[in-house]
């Protein structure tokens, strides 16, 4: 697992870090990792670094000082770099001075626009941590000025570090670089973000354990249940699907499919699609209800069987089995609507819930606003229960505050029935015993994966993201460590 860490975090370990470290040296050793990446940068940009032109957009304190001190390593590599100063009275006086030394340029703001407009590579040194809020007219005015590509230094500048949230102007970046840990902005927000570079610095003896983690595909395989000789149909894990109705039958033919191809070993689907689902999905066993569903390790419930009665009834139905369940859709809408239905459910047992923003707002009264990771946490406190909260960033937390992230791989997956999808890959990972946590974050790792699969730069529906999941599983199996 990648772990992320919150800026007071990061700061409280920056301090503890400067107090046993030389002046001005964990400066110099991040910088340098600046450097680096721009210089690759522009050879992948220009095909050389000597004789390129990089603009350093300056601000105030250490990110300004970052900025400097990384182009006078790239003078040393025979590139041209020029300093803007948003802020003269304020700039790095270290920073500055070596630049200097190095023979960079140093020019005001109001000169600033012909050197950027010109530049090969501009690197962001605006704001650091600290920073909240949007750019400033005068940054943002030359922000609007750039045509190259965006080497951001920690965060791109205007971009909340906590949250990720774009409230106003903001530098767009085509690559991050970041010092000692990542925060939760590289994982939150990576369309402004780009590509999130880490250069260690010792920084993670002093940060304890994250506060919040984002999988990685070696987690995912590790996790994702493999047949072995003495398996079989049941101990691979028996999930049912109460699902769809005459009005969204194909709710129920996403959800079952997506569990049937998640190799859960037997999938029972109960509803009034059961016809469509036979003739979709042979191998799975179809009923009218789910009194008649039989025995489940697992259920799925609430794609498409309506806010009335009946669904409803299918719902306490499924909460009192004593099985794990993962409610999504309609499910969500009924507890929020009626919160009395949780008491069919036997205490202790697990409960994923999967909400959209809109869903969301339902269950708590609100939409998630601009730190969806406390809004997740706030969630599944009040409901005891694993909330995966969707979004472009997919958020996963449970009661007691643990919460991960999943990065999407685009948004093309962004359709109707996407998320009946997801809701039978959580499923089926809950009925082979998986802790919820994980089974949702796990999900929805596959899911991303698939509609990456799926869509191949060009929309996609539901059913295409279903069809897409045994190659997202062989490319989770083949990325992940030999040793997993």
């Amino acid at each position: 697992m990648h772990g992320i860490w919150t800026t007071d975090r990061i700061r409280a370990a920056e301090d503890r870090l400067l107090a046993i470290t030389p002046d001005g040296a964990l400066m110099r050793k991040a910088a340098f990792g600046v450097s680096v990446v721009a210089a690759r940068m522009l050879a992948d940009h220009t095909g050389a670094v000597a004789g390129r032109s990089v603009v350093l957009l300056v601000g105030a304190g250490n990110n300004g000082g970052d900025a400097l001190w990384a182009g006078a390593f790239l003078r040393k590599r025979s590139a041209g770099v020029t300093a803007v100063l948003l802020n003269p009275e304020r700039a790095h006086a270290e920073g500055l001075a070596a630049l200097r030394r190095a023979g960079g340029r140093v020019v005001e703001a109001a000169e600033g626009p012909r050197w950027i407009e010109r530049a090969d590579l501009v690197i962001d040194g605006i704001v650091g941590l600290s920073a909240r809020g949007s750019l400033r007219p005068d940054a943002a005015a030359l922000v609007r000025r750039v045509v190259a590509p965006v080497l951001a230094i920690d965060l791109p500048s205007g971009v909340d570090p906590d949250t990720g949230a774009v409230e106003g102007d903001a530098v767009r970046a085509s690559c991050t670089v970041t010092f000692g840990a990542r925060k939760p902005v590289h994982a939150l927000n990576p369309a402004w973000c780009g590509d999130v570079e880490l250069v260690d610095i010792g920084l993670l003896p002093e940060l304890g354990d994250p506060d919040l983690v984002r999988l990685d595909v070696g987690d995912v395989a590790a996790a994702w249940p493999v047949p072995g000789p003495d398996d079989d149909k049941y101990s691979q894990g028996v999930v049912g699907i109460a699902a769809g109705s005459a009005t969204y039958p194909g709710a129920a033919v996403l959800a079952t499919g997506a569990a049937a191809l998640a190799t859960s070993g037997m999938v029972r689907y109960a509803g009034s699609a059961a016809d469509l689902v036979r003739a979709r999905w042979p191998e799975v066993i179809a009923t009218g209800s789910v009194t008649d569903a039989g025995r489940v390790q697992a259920w799925v419930v609430g794609p498409g069987i309506g806010t009335g009665g009946e669904g409803r009834s299918t719902l306490e139905t499924v909460l009192g089995a004593g099985v794990p369940v993962c409610a999504d859709a309609d499910a969500t809408t009924l507890i929020a609507r009626v919160p009395e239905v949780l008491d069919a459910r036997d205490p202790g047992t697990p409960l994923v819930l999967t909400p959209h923003a809109g869903e969301f707002a339902r269950l708590m009264g609100d939409k998630p606003g601009a730190d969806r990771v406390e809004a997740a946490r706030a969630a599944a406190k009040k409901y005891d229960a694993v909330v995966l909260l969707k979004g472009h960033c997919t958020v996963v937390a449970e009661p007691g505050g643990r919460a991960l992230v999943n990065t999407p791989r685009g948004s093309w997956p962004a359709t109707a029935g996407s998320g009946d999808v997801l809701s039978g890959l959580v499923g089926s990972l809950l009925a082979v015993g998986l802790d919820p946590w994980l089974a949702a974050g796990a999900a929805a790792y596959v899911h991303s994966v698939a509609g990456e699969i799926a869509s191949r730069g060009a929309p996609v529906p539901a059913s295409a993201l279903v069809d897409a999941i045994p190659d997202a599983l062989r490319s989770v199996r083949s990325l992940a460590p030999r040793d997993v």
